[in-house]
């Protein structure tokens, strides 16, 4: 894989290659709050947490909040 490919290897996508703070972040999508208030929870910009959610989202390879919280369900993150 050159150092250019920006895509994610789906094996090495799982619970393991989140961050703690993703982790955070994932686990309050499957709370019904607006990412204002997960910004405001977390002491970070609605920005910080719109960056984050992309991140987790590109990591474990979903494009939905939906999908964000049925994939960190089945994993064991709340």
């Amino acid at each position: 894989m050159s150092m250019l490919d920006t895509t994610v290897n789906p094996a090495a996508t799982g619970a393991h290659a989140l961050t703690r703070r993703e982790r955070v972040v994932l686990a309050e999508l499957a709370e019904d709050v607006t990412l204002e208030e997960i910004a405001t929870r977390l002491f970070v910009t609605r920005n910080t947490v719109k960056s984050q959610v992309r991140s987790v989202y590109r990591k474990i390879g979903v494009s939905t909040r939906a999908e964000a919280v049925a994939w960190a369900e089945a994993h064991g993150i709340r």
